[in-house]
This record gives C-alpha cells, sequence and structure tokens, in this order.
C-alpha cells in the first residue's frame, strides 16, 4: 500500500509544540539522510532525542517518514508551473527547476531510492508483509503538466509513451547514470538530459505529424 502525503515545505506549517517536534524529526532525518544514511523512526527518535512512542505517532513507518523527507526536499519542485503553451519549453523549465534541485539532495533522494529498492526486493522474497511501501508519483504529475499543450495533440498512447520515456531521464536515477557511471558533474549532467528531453518530444511531435510552434498558444 502507499504511504498518504504528508505535508511539505510548499503548503503552510503548522504552529505549536506538536509542529515544533515535527520539525524537529523532519530535520534530523533529512540531516541523516544526506550523510548517506535511510533511518528508520527508532532512528530518528534517538537522534532527535524523541521518545519512540511519540515518533511514531508523527511518522507511523519508515516509508512515512522518508517520504516526508523526500517531498520537503522537492521543496519548488512541487509547486512548478509554466505559462508557456510549448510543450519543449515546458519540460525544458522543468528539468532547469528540478535536476539542480535534486541534485542539491542528491543523497537524500539515493537513500529514498535505496528504500524502495529494498522494499521491492522484501516484496519478492515475500518478507515484507503489511509494511507499507514508499510512493514515487511526483514524477508522473509533474510530466504531465509540463506536457499539457500536448495531451490533446497526441493520441493518449503516444502522449503517455512521451511521459513514460522522459521520466527515464527525469530524476534521481538519471544523476546515478551520468554523475556515478559517466563521471559528468552537474551541468554536464543538466545538458544531457536536457538534449534527451528535447529529442523526446521532438520525436513524439513529428510521428504525430506536428512540427514546433504547431501546439496552440
Amino acid at each position: 500500500m502507499d504511504v498518504s502525503r504528508q505535508p511539505t515545505a510548499t503548503t503552510p506549517r503548522e504552529k505549536g509544540p506538536r509542529a515544533r517536534t515535527r520539525r524537529l524529526m523532519l530535520e534530523t532525518a533529512s540531516r541523516l539522510m544526506q550523510s548517506g544514511a535511510t533511518p528508520s523512526v527508532s532512528e530518528v527518535a534517538e537522534a532527535a532525542q524523541v521518545s519512540r512512542a511519540t515518533a511514531y505517532r508523527y511518522f507511523p513507518s519508515q516509508a512515512a517518514l522518508v517520504q516526508a523527507v523526500v517531498d520537503e526536499a522537492l521543496g519548488p519542485i512541487l509547486t512548478w508551473k509554466s505559462k508557456s503553451k510549448d510543450a519543449e519549453r515546458r519540460v525544458c523549465s522543468l528539468f532547469d527547476t528540478a535536476m539542480p534541485r535534486i541534485e542539491a539532495y542528491e543523497a537524500t533522494f539515493k537513500a529514498a531510492l535505496k528504500l524502495s529498492l529494498d522494499q521491492w526486493g522484501r516484496g519478492q522474497a515475500g518478507t515484507l508483509g503489511e509494511e507499507p511501501t514508499l510512493a514515487r508519483g511526483h514524477r508522473k504529475e509533474l510530466l504531465a503538466e509540463a506536457l499539457a499543450p500536448l495531451a490533446s495533440e497526441l493520441p493518449p498512447r503516444a502522449f503517455a509513451r512521451l511521459a513514460q520515456a522522459l521520466s527515464l531521464v527525469f530524476g534521481v536515477e538519471a544523476i546515478v547514470v551520468l554523475k556515478d557511471m559517466w563521471g559528468m558533474d552537474g551541468a554536464g549532467m543538466l545538458s544531457v538530459a536536457q538534449w534527451t528531453a528535447r529529442a523526446l518530444v521532438r520525436t513524439a511531435m513529428d510521428e504525430a505529424g506536428l512540427r514546433p510552434g504547431e501546439a496552440p498558444d
């Protein structure tokens, strides 16, 4: 089952002791994840000097805690919008906003990816039980928003395929491939991701008989 969304840095924050405790736990978890760890709720409680019982009232599972930290790290990405009617420009704008932010919190997103892969492995082995799984749906929503001008221009299957193809070069996985495997720096990583994204959008439009700029303004 998926983890329900926690309040993010983009939503108004509650005030008072409960909010301060939750904030302390998020900041502690973020610090641990930025150091390369994928902490449990108990580990964060210990580091934050909060009782385990209190910690689990705020975050009932490791997945819920990691999801909340990831949403905080995503920050302005979650509220990204574009006024452009050109899909290629919108996609490039999204990449310009998102990829540097993801790189800045690279360790956090890698820790979340590690948890997701670990849960998949335990699910395959039948040892995951009823543990909530980490939800990873923001990418689909953001790419759909970026491609909105083409939603009525491309056949549904072509639109879905384009979003799926773009998802391969959008997110921490692209950073893993381009930085860790190819040894690229952040600027090089973004350049390759942008080039690939533009090529995919143009190919999809070409297959549909559209030329750049033909999407309605």
